[in-house]
């Protein structure tokens, strides 16, 4: 079983896509790993020897903030965005997207699930 960055990696995967299953490591930046360690990115994780997997750890080491170090520079930055109340900042504290999108429909992922408010009642004719 392959360890790296305190992630269990998938024996079964190629390389390529095992190591995607680490924080912050996606298809390109796991090609250009194996790449430097001069490892086949279509060699199965089980198939790495020690010397491969120290190569791999050794490059992720030097180079890379992954886990746990990428996750609370992330919350710093998101922090500071509050912190500062810019407009980013503010749209974190309530919870609704920060890019433009719209609100009025979609948006459910950052507003969870629909809170329904009461209509307005129609005046009767007297």
């Amino acid at each position: 079983m392959a360890r790296i960055a305190g992630v269990d990696l998938p024996k079964n995967k190629r390389g390529e896509i095992g190591l995607t299953y680490i924080y912050g490591i996606g298809r390109s930046t796991a090609q250009y790993i194996l790449n430097k360690a001069d490892i086949d990115l279509n060699k199965k994780v089980h198939e790495w020897d020690d010397d491969e997997l120290n190569a791999i750890r050794s490059t992720i080491t030097n180079e890379l903030k992954v886990e746990g170090q990428l996750r609370s520079e992330v919350q710093m930055n998101i922090k500071r965005l509050l912190d500062i109340a810019c407009y980013r900042g503010l749209r974190h504290r309530k919870g609704l997207p920060l890019r433009g999108q719209r609100t009025r429909t979609n948006s459910r992922t950052r507003k969870g699930k629909r809170k329904t408010v009461a209509g307005k009642k129609k005046a009767t004719k007297k």
